[in-house]
């Protein structure tokens, strides 16, 4: 049987999709599974086994009349793959639905028209698949594939969870030479609401003795990164990062803290210990807490069908609290 996943996009939402995988191979050995996802998140799965083919696309910026042109000839392409048993879009936006369905298939399965905050990509499936829009995006995920395959839906299971990131080049990580954990700070995130204040990582690194490293992927979170070193002297900012890179510098931490955003979730995907901090999106949606991943959330109620970008609640986290997790999750 020859299956493909449509999951483009974004970082995040691409390696929480993932880990589906390693349960579908277990159960499941021989079939065949590829997955069609934008050029620049590629990376995140080329050296994952238990994916036989990846089919990129470049529809991101399809926002004028040349790039839907464009747009246009990449969906022509996308027709021409090989066809597939089962197309399966986990995805649920009405791009990806599009190219679900383009892609030739015996059934296209998604989300029906109440499970999905864009409703209309619905009409593109010949077979829908009902769960709550609200509950957590593994449990989504775990549940649609299970459900196509016919497959027990088990989530526990993801409790057991083998790493699935892997970097194609070791990264070399020139750490302080003492016995300190080793912790990365996130500074950025996809809008500035979902960003933990600078001044409180100062806080953080001066209240918990490590060797601390920070991320960063744009100008913006370069300069916070400096604007956090000039407080704090014991920070190490990393040069600018390929994705790959990201992966096998994650893989040498102890610990990872940072916003609701794809490289804390990279934490999690290799099972390195990591600190979510939610403040405008739903902690309890957008995490799968584990024995060593978990979550502070601000007291803020949020709506998972409408993000309120204007929501800053996530200044109002206590250090301590996420010192106090940091501490237990590092045995020190």
């Amino acid at each position: 049987m020859r299956i493909a996943i449509v999951k483009l996009s974004a970082l995040g939402d691409i390696v929480q999709s993932m880990v589906v995988l390693q349960f579908i191979k277990k159960l499941k050995p021989d079939l065949t599974i590829d997955w069609i996802i934008e050029d620049s998140y590629k990376d995140l799965l080329k050296s994952n086994s238990d994916i036989n083919h990846i089919h990129v696309v470049k529809i991101k910026n399809a926002k004028n009349k040349k790039s839907i042109k464009l747009l246009f000839i990449e969906l022509m392409r996308v027709h021409k793959i090989e066809p597939y048993d089962l197309v399966i879009d986990m995805q649920g936006l009405i791009k990806s639905a599009i190219i679900a369905r383009i892609i030739p298939s015996k059934v296209t399965l998604g989300y029906d028209k109440n499970s999905l905050r864009e409703s209309f990509a619905a009409i593109f499936y010949n077979k829908k698949f009902a769960i709550d829009y609200s509950e957590n995006i593994i449990k989504r995920n775990f549940s649609i594939v299970m459900y196509a395959l016919g497959l027990p839906a088990e989530i526990d299971v993801v409790f057991n969870k083998l790493p699935f990131l892997f970097s194609s080049n070791h990264y070399y990580l020139d750490t302080p030479s003492n016995n300190k954990k080793n912790i990365l700070l996130i500074v950025g995130a996809s809008f500035q609401s979902k960003c933990y204040p600078f001044d409180r990582f100062i806080e953080l690194i001066n209240s918990l003795d490590a060797n601390y490293f920070v991320a960063w992927n744009n100008a913006k979170e370069r300069t916070i990164a400096f604007k956090i070193k000039s407080e704090a002297s014991n920070l190490i900012i990393l040069q600018k990062l390929s994705l790959d890179e990201l992966i096998s510098v994650t893989g040498q931490m102890n610990l990872v803290i940072g916003p609701d955003t794809g490289p804390t979730h990279i934490a999690w995907g290799l099972n390195v210990p990591s600190i979510t901090i939610f403040g405008p999106t739903p902690g309890y949606r957008n995490c799968f807490v584990t024995d060593i991943n978990k979550v502070v959330e601000s007291k803020t109620k949020v709506n998972p069908y409408k993000v309120n970008k204007n929501d800053f609640s996530i200044k109002n986290i206590e250090v301590s609290d996420i010192v106090k997790i940091s501490q237990k999750l590092l045995e020190i």
